[in-house]
């Protein structure tokens, strides 16, 4: 079965419904995204004290305590079951799209390495592996990257019939 392309041969209320999902569903990325940014300044100390707590900086502006063991589990479930079903359905989407096959593969699959590596990342961070802040850093631009990659090129090939 050939999937490549065939997100041009769609109807158009299904093109309308692949848009209206991928925005939606950005617009809840995003704003995940956007917290993540306002609770951890989005730099490798913000992210361990988010985690591990700052009781011990006297100058900081809002105390921080370590998470508990329950707030972790949590965190880390319901992130990587969520994000890998949404990943999940993004990789179906993108496998209709008409783009190089080495470039798709790579957009469907990273997301799912950089779920693992930031999640894994913060709980191994909570369990005082203190250099995993850099690895979730990368990992988390990578899978915020190849998203947003994935939904630009949905969103082109839905709105806009191929070229020839």
């Amino acid at each position: 079965m050939v999937l490549k392309g065939i997100m041009y041969q769609f109807p158009k209320e299904i093109r309308l419904l692949i848009i209206a999902f991928v925005c939606t569903l950005s617009i809840g990325f995003y704003s995940g995204i956007s917290f993540v940014r306002s609770t951890t300044n989005a730099d490798p100390t913000g992210i361990e004290q988010r985690y591990l707590g700052n009781e011990e900086v006297e100058n900081a502006t809002k105390m921080m305590f370590k998470k508990s063991e329950g707030e972790m589990m949590t965190t880390v479930h319901s992130h990587i079951l969520s994000l890998s079903v949404i990943f999940f359905i993004m990789s179906l989407l993108l496998a209709t799209t008409d783009i190089p096959q080495k470039l798709k593969l790579f957009l469907m699959i990273e997301p799912f390495f950089s779920l693992v590596f930031t999640f894994g990342g913060i709980y191994l961070l909570w369990k005082d592996l203190h250099f995993m802040k850099y690895v979730i850093m990368v990992s988390g631009f990578l899978m915020t990257a190849t998203y947003t990659a994935t939904i630009f090129i949905i969103l082109k090939q839905a709105l806009f019939q191929k070229e020839k």
